[in-house]
């Protein structure tokens, strides 16, 4: 099945926000073994849209619209789709009574254009909106489905996840279930992944591997299609086998892991702490585990130290240290972990320091210095990161939390 997202609005194309639902659908339908192989984006125009819908209809057999099926006039996708599969559109009782009942609990009147969000393409099948007003719906053309989803993320997300997967399941026979296991990577870049997986990629069928970088990060999505979850889980277990024997060192997690949680889950397991003296990333790798739920149990505290003043009195680190070598530098960053450690009392100290930009100082920019420290030993790594100041900032926070997780794995410093 090819389909292909038609995101209706002219608001995205002036960039007041972003298509976020055009992410969020490949997602899911590559979950399901759908493949995706366009993103349109129309405005609010009756007449470019019906040509978008025809070429559509010329190259996919499935079309997903996002938007426009609103109460105003320039809400307009229901309309132009049913003039495009020529049938005309009516009523859904159903969709009219939950809209008049929302009005009512509310105690406002409802406005004569409020019944056009319960019209529906004549014998479309009907997705009932449990967050909002307008139904959802699929209309069938000629072998092909053209499904319509309301723009609205919080109203799209729940509508597309209950009504529309176990729809497209429907049309695909309910014969097989498709399953995923997603692999987590840090320290190895998505073209270096690739060079080591080429011939796995270029041979996948069943399961499919779908490589995919994030900030500072790689992901594997795997993906099985099998007679139970059971058997695509033996699938999937094969390929992932041959994929840790060539990139385990890089796997930190898996599915809806990230480095934070990964990290306040082995640390809360063992039953120690971690403290951060953070300059060059003010807070951010602290703020990284603080956003886990349960994550004092990990994280003692940490020190923001981003002046020299701060290091000096707040860490102890030597003037001299400062003046010669300086506050970016290997020296800095194995005092201010090792001290970090002993003033908070935490089992680890880890410390980042370095230059982000945008204008640089003595030292380059991207280059940052990770310290840790167990008390009996203390490494620094030094990095050279790319990017902008931002960029720079979180890949060093996320390099801060790979280390300790590096550590861990090893068993020690």
């Amino acid at each position: 099945m090819r389909a292909e997202i038609i995101a209706v609005g002219t608001e995205l194309l002036l960039g007041q926000i972003a298509n976020t639902n055009a992410q969020f659908l490949s997602q899911k339908l590559a979950e399901i073994g759908i493949g995706v192989y366009y993103h349109t984006v129309v405005g609010d125009n009756a007449d470019r849209l019906y040509v978008q819908i025809q070429e559509a209809l010329n190259r996919s057999d499935l079309l997903i619209f996002s938007g426009g099926l609103g109460p105003t006039k320039d809400d307009l996708t229901k309309e132009t789709v049913a003039r495009a599969v020529g049938k005309p559109l009516v009523h859904d009782e159903q969709a009219l009574a939950r809209i008049i009942a929302y009005f009512k609990q509310r105690g406002m009147t409802m406005t004569e254009n409020n019944r056009k969000q319960a019209l529906v393409v004549e014998g479309s099948h009907v997705l009932p909106n449990d967050h909002g007003m307008a139904p959802g719906m699929v209309i069938e053309h000629k072998g092909k489905h053209l499904m319509m989803l309301p723009g609205p993320p919080r109203e799209l997300h729940p509508m597309f996840n209950t009504y529309g997967i176990p729809y497209l399941l429907s049309l695909m026979g309910g014969k097989n279930v498709v399953h995923s296991k997603v692999l987590r990577f840090f320290g190895i870049g998505e073209s270096a992944l690739e060079e080591e997986l080429i011939d796995l990629i270029d041979s996948q069928t069943n399961p499919t591997i779908a490589p995919l970088a994030a900030e500072g990060e790689v992901t594997i999505r795997l993906t099985a299609k099998a007679k139970s979850v059971v058997e695509a889980e033996t699938m999937i277990r094969s390929v992932e086998e041959q994929i840790e024997a060539r990139v385990g060192q890089f796997i930190y997690g898996y599915d809806d892991d990230s480095l934070a949680s990964v990290l306040v889950r082995e640390l809360s397991v063992r039953g120690e702490t971690v403290a951060f003296a953070e300059s060059v990333t003010g807070g951010l790798a602290s703020h990284l585990l603080t956003s886990i739920p349960g994550s004092s149990a990990a994280l003692k505290g940490s020190i923001i130290c981003y002046t020299n003043e701060v290091k000096e009195k707040q860490l102890g680190v030597p003037r001299d240290v400062l003046q010669t070598t300086g506050a970016v530098s290997g020296d800095a960053a194995r005092i201010m972990a090792e001290q970090v450690r002993l003033r908070i009392g935490s089992t680890y100290g880890i410390a980042i320091t370095g230059e982000a930009g945008p204008h640089a100082s003595e030292k380059s920019i991207g280059l940052v210095y990770i310290g840790a420290s167990d008390g009996k030993h203390t490494n620094v790594r030094e990095l050279r990161l790319s990017g902008q100041r931002a960029a720079i900032q979180l890949r060093a926070a996320k390099h801060a939390i790979f280390t300790m997780l590096e550590r861990i794995k090893k068993g020690g410093f």
